[in-house]
């Protein structure tokens, strides 16, 4: 009976086990330490209560990770060398006043230690589909009490972790549809090397690019939406959708006339606006036609030394104007690359126009359209203060 006993909880524990783990891998946290969002709870946790220390963490396996509140370089330790392999088991505020003098922990690691921990307090934090998969915890060298009004704060900001994980889970599967809704790859266009890439600031962003077969050729898209993250990436899912749709369209200007029409309210609603370069190119000839609305950051560098900014001539989408838009027309020789950009690409170098002539630069030293893009990407890195994207289009023959 003993035996059976035993093997039941045994079991009952791997499957715990596998589900906080399966949990933590779903929200994509341990792939980065360091982030201000958790940084801003382990900062307010010490001001408001008083101690030492406030760490948040996650617990998978027989490791205890850090998101939060160390104050050395350690990102990890082993579970049993801390007071939250007891948290983690509890649906509430787990106190120790002195673990100095509790059977349990005082022999622990980080209790011995020199100044080493006496009070702790943790709360036990939650997957969004109830698996305990951390804690949010505060720790102070010197003895002391925990009232329940103290429990009920630690239990509100554990709460706001909990929330944080949650958005970070719906941001990384909103950014795998944006993602999805990208071109993987361009049709046969015989004559021309495209390439084009993006790099969200946040998990998603407002620009985006497409491009599809049109006729006897493609029609290229960048646009950029006025913001960031989640209401500025459905605006742009929106426009991408809207500017297919209107393909059939035989003439440029009417696509775009018929994609501001129909996101007029939407855009008034939101109080924002997009600016947008959308070209059809014929590979027969080379000849690109084109609208700029508001845009004005395409340039065309010619094989034989020129360069021409392809400026706007008519007001982005969602702003109120009496102009009318036109179509505008560049021919690509064997050799020239027409290249648009978000205006994320001027913040890598000084954020000003000036900025077009290091982007010459760059695009006649690329061996191909490619590598026009990944540089820029590349410079962009992890850190870019706004959405960066890019599209190259380079005529070889």
């Amino acid at each position: 009976m003993s035996t059976a006993g035993a093997s039941e909880v045994s079991i009952l524990g791997v499957i715990d086990e596998v589900s906080r783990h399966r949990a933590i891998d779903e929200l994509h946290l341990l792939e980065s330490r360091a982030e201000d969002r958790f940084e801003r709870v382990a900062r307010l946790a010490r001001e408001l209560f008083g101690v030492k220390t406030a760490l948040i963490t996650l617990i998978d396996g027989d490791t205890q990770h850090f998101k939060a509140g160390p104050l050395t370089s350690v990102e990890k330790i082993r579970l049993e060398d801390s007071i939250c392999r007891a948290t983690i088991r509890q649906e509430d505020t787990f106190v120790v006043s002195d673990a100095s003098k509790d059977v349990r922990f005082a022999n622990d690691l980080y209790v011995t230690a020199n100044n080493g921990v006496r009070f702790y307090a943790g709360h036990p934090l939650f997957a969004p589909g109830g698996e305990p998969i951390g804690t949010l915890c505060i720790a102070d060298p010197v003895p002391r009490g925990f009232s329940n009004a103290e429990r009920i704060l630690l239990a509100d900001l554990a709460m706001w972790t909990q929330n944080e994980m949650s958005v970070a889970q719906e941001l990384d599967r909103a950014a795998r549809v944006q993602r999805s809704l990208l071109p993987k790859q361009l049709m046969s266009l015989p004559g021309f090397d495209v390439a084009g890439g993006c790099a969200p600031a946040q998990a998603v962003g407002g620009d985006f690019y497409d491009w599809y077969p049109v006729g006897e050729g493609a029609a290229f898209t960048l646009a950029d939406v006025m913001g960031k993250g989640i209401g500025a990436a459905i605006i742009a899912a929106t426009v991408r959708a809207v500017l297919r749709s209107g393909s059939r369209h035989k003439e440029i200007v009417g696509s775009v006339d018929a994609a501001a029409s129909i996101l007029e309210g939407d855009l008034d609603e939101a109080g924002t606006f997009v600016t947008l370069f959308h070209a059809r190119l014929d590979m027969d000839t080379g000849t690109v036609r084109y609208v700029d609305a508001g845009h004005g950051l395409s340039l065309v560098v010619f094989a034989d030394g020129r360069t021409k900014r392809l400026a706007t001539t008519s007001f982005p989408l969602g702003v109120d104007g009496d102009d009318t838009r036109r179509e505008h027309r560049v021919t690509l020789l064997p050799g020239d690359t027409l290249v648009t950009f978000s205006d994320g690409v001027l913040d890598l170098f000084d954020g000003t126009l000036a900025s077009l002539d290091e982007i010459e630069k760059l695009v006649r030293a690329a061996p191909n359209a490619q590598a026009i893009v990944d540089t820029l990407l590349a410079l962009a890195g992890s850190n870019a203060p706004d959405d960066v994207t890019v599209v190259a289009v380079r005529r070889d023959r």
